[in-house]
């Protein structure tokens, strides 16, 4: 009884260009097939292939036709909503610069108190002195 290892290993190899040769063959028989199995002659065959080519044109040139159309009232009704989107960004942006101009007005205004209060304050004292000079 052999081991795994005393195995042997058969490899078998093909030639390549019987592949062509087949396919070539296939082809040559199958267009025969075509020619003799065709339900009408070439000029019948040729006329019917015109005809659903043209079906088939017109078919797509409608298909072609209303994707434009439809693509063109997308395209419309897009720019209607970045124009209303540019309409509400603006208007938020001034209600936006609006209330930093208040906000900003509002930090002076405290800051201006700040100092004030942070003043200090003459002595009843000081207030009366001041009046006496001014007044001599």
């Amino acid at each position: 009884m052999s081991t795994p290892d005393e195995q042997r290993t058969v490899v078998i190899e093909k030639e390549r260009g019987s592949e062509i040769g087949a396919f070539l063959l296939g082809a040559l028989v199958g267009a025969g097939l075509a020619l003799l199995l065709a339900p009408g002659s070439g000029a019948e065959t040729q006329q019917r292939i015109r005809e659903h080519a043209k079906k088939l044109r017109d078919v797509t040139e409608d298909r072609v036709r209303g994707l434009r159309d439809d693509f063109g009232s997308h395209v419309e009704s897009a720019k209607g909503v970045v124009e209303q989107g540019r309409q509400i960004a603006s208007g938020a942006r001034a209600e936006l610069e609006d209330k930093l101009e208040r906000s900003k007005a509002a930090y002076r205004a405290g800051v201006d108190a700040a100092r004030e209060a942070s003043r200090p304050q003459p002595s009843p004292a000081e207030d009366a002195a001041p009046t006496e000079e001014a007044s001599s």
